[in-house]
C-alpha cells in the first residue's frame, strides 16, 4: 500500500514536471521579442508591409499585449485593418496563450516540491529514462517540420483550431504580411531547442546523481569490508 502511494506520488510529480517544462518552453518562445526583431531584418519583412520599422514593432507589441493580457478584451491594430475572421482567430490564439500560462502556474509549485522530494531522497536518477524519452519528441517533431513545414503548419492548426479563420487574406488582413510563415518556423525551432535543452539538463543531473549514489554505495561497501576484515583479525 505504501509502495503504491509512493509510485502514484512520483507519477503525478513527473507529469507535473513534464507539463511545467513544456509550458515554460512555450512561454519563453511566445514572449521572446528579440526573435521577431531579428526576423524583421533576416526575413526582410519591411518589404512586404507599408509601414516603417518603428510602426511595425509598435503593432507587433500591440498584438502581444492583447494575447498576453487576460484583461485586454479587444484587439485593434493602430496601423493595420483587420477582418472579423482574423479578430476571431487572434481571440482563439489568446485563449491558447492563457491556457499555457495557467498550466505553468498550476504545475510550477508541485514540480518544485517534486524536485525537492527527489533531491531529499536521492532519487534524481529516476528522471533519466523519462527525460530521455522526452528528448526524443522534439527530435521527432523537428524532423517532420524540416521535411515539410507547410504540412506541419497546416497539421498544427488543424489540431488546435476547428475552423479556417487562421487562413488570412492579405488584402483584408495585411497583418499577415508582418507575420510570415518563416517567422513561425523560427518560433517552433526555438521551442524545440528549449524543450530539448531542458530535458537534456534533467538527464545530465540525473546521471550525476546516479554516479554519486554509486560512489557512496561503493564507499559504504569498502568501509563495511574493511571493518569486517579488521574484526576478523582481532578475533
Amino acid at each position: 500500500m505504501m509502495r503504491s502511494k509512493l509510485r502514484l506520488r512520483e507519477t503525478l510529480g513527473l507529469i507535473c514536471l513534464f507539463l511545467t517544462i513544456v509550458a515554460l518552453s512555450i512561454t519563453i518562445t511566445i514572449t521572446f521579442r528579440p526573435l521577431y526583431l531579428f526576423d524583421i531584418k533576416h526575413l526582410n519583412i519591411l518589404k512586404d508591409v507599408e509601414v516603417d520599422r518603428v510602426t511595425l514593432i509598435k503593432n507587433y507589441d500591440h498584438l502581444m499585449m492583447y494575447l498576453n493580457n487576460p484583461f485586454e478584451k479587444t484587439l485593434v491594430f493602430p496601423d493595420f485593418p483587420m477582418s472579423d475572421s482574423a479578430a476571431f482567430h487572434f481571440y482563439e490564439v489568446k485563449k491558447l496563450f492563457l491556457l499555457c500560462y495557467g498550466v505553468l502556474l498550476v504545475t510550477l509549485m508541485p514540480s518544485v516540491l517534486y524536485l525537492k522530494y527527489l533531491v531529499k531522497n536521492q532519487r534524481l536518477w529516476t528522471l533519466i529514462r523519462p527525460f530521455q524519452w522526452g528528448m526524443f519528441l522534439p527530435v521527432l517533431f523537428g524532423f517532420f517540420m524540416l521535411i515539410g513545414f507547410d504540412q506541419f503548419f497546416i497539421a498544427f492548426h488543424g489540431l488546435f483550431f476547428n475552423n479556417d479563420a487562421w487562413l488570412f487574406n492579405p488584402l483584408t488582413d495585411p497583418i499577415i504580411n508582418a507575420l510570415p510563415e518563416a517567422y513561425f518556423m523560427h518560433c517552433f525551432i526555438l521551442f524545440f531547442v528549449l524543450l530539448e535543452g531542458l530535458f537534456l539538463i534533467g538527464v545530465l543531473i540525473g546521471k550525476r546523481s546516479l554516479k554519486k549514489s554509486r560512489e557512496k554505495s561503493e564507499q559504504f561497501q569498502n568501509c563495511s569490508l574493511f571493518f569486517f576484515i579488521q574484526s576478523s583479525f582481532k578475533n
